[in-house]
């Protein structure tokens, strides 16, 4: 008794790691199908796949560590037989620009490229907020015109729209420089106002949220919510608070201006004598009769509420955001929000080479495009129903080569087929099959075997008999939707009973519709 008791206290407890989890087939094939959605959405655009292995030096990963001092701080980092350090990749355009870093002249410039993988972050999990989860990118890498720019904004707007999420979002746009203008304009420049810049900025991104009059305050002193939190302000003079809300296009109507034009206004009057911030104006300018000529003027805004990754970023920026609402967990009516973003990052290739390398590129955040497609009942990740393999039940196991043999023909045939490999009866096995969604199932017992036969049971049509049968005598003297055929004939048969429930299985019957 103590021995067993020991053996019990030896056996591990299963459970997984926190932020990470496991997917099942159903949720993979939906989310493969919006996969090969988006990429083919890229190629259309010219860009081409690379894929990069998930571990990068950690030197590499550059801006995107807190700290070199302590390369575990955000990243999973270890340590290589040569004592360098080496990290699970932060996201996946660190490791892009090391590959064009190091295949410069090899590869053709401008050069478009598009990733999907994981990525992992060294952080505390959350609701929502996982340790290792899926990206996927498109760049473009040596191209220092705007027009880059805004073919990934419109890139991002098809890809949207291939996605069934027609006049459901908008693309918003904005500029690094017009920003560090803007934070200039109102004597916020240098290394030591960084922080009150930062506040300035969170401020700004809150607009859409508490408008122009909770803005104001966090510009100024600061603001007590309806809960009774205080949040302190950037404490900013009313004659610079003034300049921000023009800036933004918020006068206390309570709407931003919908137009880019008035936007575009509201940028050069409130950036008067700030070259860096008139020379994004005149960007955001190019971007947009770009996006007029194109016909993406009602789906591509520039917006001064897009602040994003501001440390990172050296021009445009911009995301595009789900306008369906949704409802939080405190139970309030919200936008869906941001699903994908990015920007022109010109100095990030340049770490690893003398030479200016300018690049511009955008990210989809995979998990939260696939939850909204799944809230708006999307039809592309219902897709077509997947039949579970054909059973083959194992009656007789001294007779098992031949069970193996049944097997093999269906799978020739190009039918999913498997043996049944555990040990039980053939109640269990019938059971077994149920539980793998198998359409059908094929038995032979001695007496089908000396008549050269199988029984083909199919499960499906079966089910729906036996719903109406009251009882065990009634449904064994039926034996409902169960049919014996010749072996040379049984292929022939499972085909029949795939098409009835799953049209378009049969590998001609796919080519005709194609």
């Amino acid at each position: 008794m103590a021995k067993a008791d020991s053996n019990k206290a030896d056996t591990l407890k299963p459970r997984l790691p926190r932020g990470f989890v496991d997917r099942r087939e159903d949720e993979i094939a939906a989310q493969h199908r919006m996969l090969e959605t988006i990429r083919r959405s890229f190629e259309l655009y010219g860009f081409e796949a690379l894929e990069t292995p998930f571990v990068e030096y950690t030197e590499a990963l550059g801006k995107f560590l807190p700290d070199l001092d302590r390369p575990n701080e955000g990243v999973f980092s270890f340590q290589d037989d040569d004592e360098s350090w080496l990290s699970l990749r932060y996201d996946l355009t660190a490791p892009l620009a090391r590959h064009v870093a190091e295949h410069f002249d090899a590869i053709p410039k401008p050069y478009r490229s598009f990733r999907a993988g994981y990525v992992f972050r060294n952080e505390k999990p959350g609701p929502g907020r996982f340790r290792q989860f899926m990206q996927f990118d498109a760049d473009i890498v040596g191209a220092g015109s705007v027009a880059a720019d805004a073919e990934i904004c419109m890139l991002m707007a098809d890809t949207l729209e291939k996605l069934g999420l027609t006049g459901q979002y908008v693309v918003k746009v904005n500029n690094r420089k017009v920003l560090d203008g803007l934070m200039e304009s109102i004597g916020l420049s240098g290394p030591d106002k960084a922080g009150q810049r930062l506040t300035v900025l969170r401020a700004i991104d809150k607009l859409d949220r508490l408008g122009d009059a909770g803005v104001r305050e966090l510009l100024g002193a600061g603001r007590k919510d309806e809960s009774g939190d205080f949040t302190k302000g950037a404490g900013l003079a009313d004659e610079a608070i003034g300049r921000v809300l023009a800036f933004t296009g918020w006068t206390g109507t309570g709407s931003a201006p919908a137009d880019n034009a008035t936007t575009l206004a509201n940028f050069e009057a409130s950036l008067a004598g700030s070259a860096i911030g008139l020379e994004g104006v005149r960007e955001l300018a190019d971007m947009a009769a770009l996006f007029a000529a194109a016909g993406y003027e009602d789906r591509i805004r520039i917006d001064p509420s897009v602040v994003r990754g501001l440390e990172y970023y050296t021009g445009p920026v911009y995301e595009a955001e789900l306008t369906f609402p949704v409802t939080n967990e405190d139970g309030q009516t919200v936008r869906f929000g941001s699903v994908s973003g990015g920007g022109r990052y010109d100095g990030l290739v340049g770490r690893f080479r003398s030479e200016p390398v300018p690049a511009t590129g955008f990210s989809i955040g995979v998990s939260r495009l696939f939850s909204a497609l799944q809230l708006v009942k999307s039809p592309l990740l219902e897709g077509t129903a997947k039949p579970g393999p054909v059973v083959v039940l194992v009656l007789d196991r001294e007779n098992i080569a031949d069970y193996q043999r049944l097997v093999s023909s269906l799978r020739e045939a190009g039918i999913r087929a498997e043996l049944y490999l555990g040990g039980s009866g053939m109640k269990a096995q019938m059971k077994y099959a149920d539980r793998r969604g198998s359409p059908c199932a094929i038995i032979q017992g001695s007496n089908e075997r000396e008549a050269g036969e199988v029984q083909i049971k199919d499960l499906i049509e079966g089910a729906k008999a036996a719903a109406a049968i009251t009882s065990n005598a009634e449904w064994k003297a039926a034996r409902p939707a169960q049919f014996s055929v010749p072996v040379a004939e049984m292929v022939e048969r499972v085909w029949d009973v795939l098409e009835t429930h799953f049209p378009g299985s049969r590998p001609e019957a796919s080519a005709e519709r194609n």
